[in-house]
């Protein structure tokens, strides 16, 4: 089983900036990928972010140029850095951990941003 805890969400201005934390624990041996994907109200869950184990990331277009995914193997930790927020990108940011061939997901993190 592999536990997934999401870290750093808040309220932060229209321009500024916040970083995000997805730690995973338990019984890991691999870890294929991990990704951030968010949820606005009356919205469906959209994909962010994605890292995989090689390194390579994809972004959705509506982030491009203003988030970046990284991700610590040792500590099986990914980050978002999110630069540039716009009021658009206020959603509840969740985790998801691709160990094996099974799917986690954390409980998620509230980002709010105000213009």
């Amino acid at each position: 089983q592999v536990q997934v805890v999401e870290s750093g969400g808040g309220l932060v201005q229209a321009g500024g900036s916040l970083r995000l934390s997805c730690a995973a624990s338990g019984s890991i041996f691999s870890i294929n990928a991990m990704g951030w994907y968010r949820q606005a109200p009356g919205k469906q869950r959209e994909l962010v972010a994605r890292i995989i184990s090689g390194g390579s990331a994809n972004y959705a277009d509506s982030v491009k140029g203003r988030f970046t995914i990284s991700r610590d193997n040792i500590k099986n930790t990914a980050y978002l850095q999110m630069n540039n927020l716009r009021p658009e990108d206020t959603a509840v940011y969740y985790c998801n951990v691709v160990h094996g061939w099974r799917t986690y997901w954390g409980q998620g993190t509230q980002v709010t941003v105000s213009s």
